[in-house]
């Protein structure tokens, strides 16, 4: 039975912050209903509390014409609601069969049929398209593969209203083939979909109707999306012209300042040799498992050297350690900010410090709590750190402002020599990502190389002097800016099978 949803008038309010303000947002079946806007526009805090999660301050939620109000995410999923949020929620020492099947785990007289649960789940990922052993535990699993777990797990109920939460942010261009193919196939069932996405590509391509939120607030609906151009949703989320979100900005290109030569680990078996000059912006890219994240966790020393050598301005720094990187100069923002860059019980304060704090203690063991309100108040107004006030726990930023605060904390470094990105904007709007290529560009113009690796080659094209490709854990080839051609560098990238 398909299901219709309207939210009306929703108001939710949190310490210091109206995150929604009289919301209203309705979805009809057999449609996709996009609903867009900048970090912390309050899209997230919607679909919690369509997902029972939150309970709103104020305002109706209808399900097919029925007045509806859950007490906690069960009573969402038992009225055929899924949400897919943004943030995983899986339980990393289990198996995907186990993490698939929670809540409903096959059983007899009380004991767990761990066989019956892998069959289950197997046919389910076949169904799907999924090529994953369901008796892998989640730990070992990569971003992208963790969030299509979660997609199937969201699917397996047979929910009749389904959101997804900037569900491609990690996914390979393969594995988002598969999921638009079940966005489709939901659709011609009559399901309700909800898509919330910073790709406009994807909003374009898949969804039928559009609303845009603007600072908790409605700002526009576009049903059905037709004569709707990218610039004006740009407009409309932003509350300004954002021409080229790119603009990028040539300048002095210095000497080498990193060299690796031909290092290797447990991920990287081929030695890998290459350098990032002053100044320069270096593009990693590659499909998902290319081997670009284990490269870069080698240079911080996240994963073990085996071989090879490192030099900064042409001297051999040993790096056994990320103390030893961080000493050294290399400051590293990781791809999951939620499990490797943040502390998410601490404040904004606490985190932007946490790299500094060893430094700037008073006499040996006192935190000098002045410089450190004062350091976060400058950042938050440079960076422009959407936050109530420094005090405020981290987790409860938009992933972008928690991007802005990890950034924060290695600005704050005076030794800063390499600055190392893993998909800096990743789930981050239009208008977060124009800020954060400003600050690529500014520490580049301080003659500090900066490594950026992104799924996005329209990204890599737009900011980088030069992009090397990775290909099964291996540096393909490295281009400069005069030749970038996205169909020449996606041969590099692309298996030869694919190409044939």
């Amino acid at each position: 039975m398909s299901t219709s949803l309207r939210l009306v008038g929703i108001t939710k309010r949190f310490p210091g912050v109206r995150a929604l303000d009289n919301v209203t947002f309705s979805a009809e079946p057999g449609t996709v209903h996009a609903l867009v806007g900048e970090n912390g526009a309050g899209k997230s805090t919607l679909l919690k509390i369509l997902g029972g999660i939150y309970q709103p301050d104020a305002g109706t939620v209808f399900l097919g014409g029925v007045e509806r109000r859950f007490q906690s995410a069960a009573e969402s999923i038992a009225a055929g609601i899924a949400i897919i949020h943004q943030e995983l929620h899986y339980v990393p020492n289990l198996t995907i069969a186990e993490n698939l099947l929670l809540g409903h785990l096959p059983h007899h007289f009380g004991y767990f049929r761990r066989r019956d649960a892998i069959r289950i789940a197997g046919d389910h990922l076949r169904r799907m398209g999924v090529d994953l052993n369901p008796r892998l535990k989640l730990k070992t699993l990569s971003i992208a593969q963790r969030q299509m777990v979660e997609i199937c797990k969201a699917l397996l109920r047979e929910a009749e209203i389904i959101a997804l939460d900037e569900p491609t942010s990690s996914l390979s261009l393969h594995e988002t083939n598969i999921l638009f193919r079940l966005v489709r196939e939901l659709k011609q069932r009559g399901k309700t979909l909800i898509y919330v996405s910073h790709r406009f590509d994807e909003i374009f391509e898949l969804c039928d109707a559009c609303t845009v939120l603007r600072d908790g607030k409605t700002v526009a609906t576009h049903d059905p999306l037709v004569d709707v151009r990218r610039a004006q949703l740009v407009r409309e989320m932003v509350g300004r012209e954002i021409s080229d979100i790119y603009s990028y900005r040539p300048r002095p290109i210095g000497p080498i300042r990193l060299e690796i030569g031909n290092v290797t680990g447990k991920k990287i078996t081929h030695p890998a040799t290459f350098s990032a000059r002053s100044g320069e912006i270096v593009g990693f890219f590659g499909l998902v498992g290319a081997g670009r994240s284990e490269l870069m966790h080698l240079l911080f020393a996240v994963d073990r050297l085996r071989s090879g050598w490192i030099k900064l301005d042409g001297k051999l720094v040993r790096i056994r350690h990320p103390i030893d990187a961080i000493r050294a100069g290399i400051a590293f923002c990781p791809e999951d900010r939620k499990e490797s860059g943040i502390v998410p019980i601490c404040s904004v304060n606490e985190n932007l410090n946490l790299s500094a704090r060893q430094r700037d203690r008073l006499r040996g063991f006192l935190i000098n709590r002045g410089r450190e309100a004062r350091v976060t108040d400058r950042f938050i107004e440079r960076l422009k750190i959407k936050t109530p006030s420094r005090r405020q726990k981290v987790r409860f930023l938009s992933g972008g402002n928690q991007q802005k605060v990890i950034l924060g904390r290695w600005l704050t470094q005076p030794n800063l020599k390499v600055m190392i990105m893993d998909e800096p904007t990743r789930g981050i709007d239009v208008g977060a990502k124009h800020e954060i290529y400003n600050i690529i560009y500014e520490l580049a113009e301080r003659a500090i190389p900066v490594i950026v690796v992104s799924s996005e080659l329209p990204e890599l094209l737009g900011i980088a002097d030069r992009i090397v490709v990775m290909r099964d854990g291996v540096i393909i080839s490295d281009i400069p800016r005069v030749e970038f051609s996205e169909h020449y560098i996606l041969d590099f990238a692309l298996p030869d099978e694919a190409l044939a």
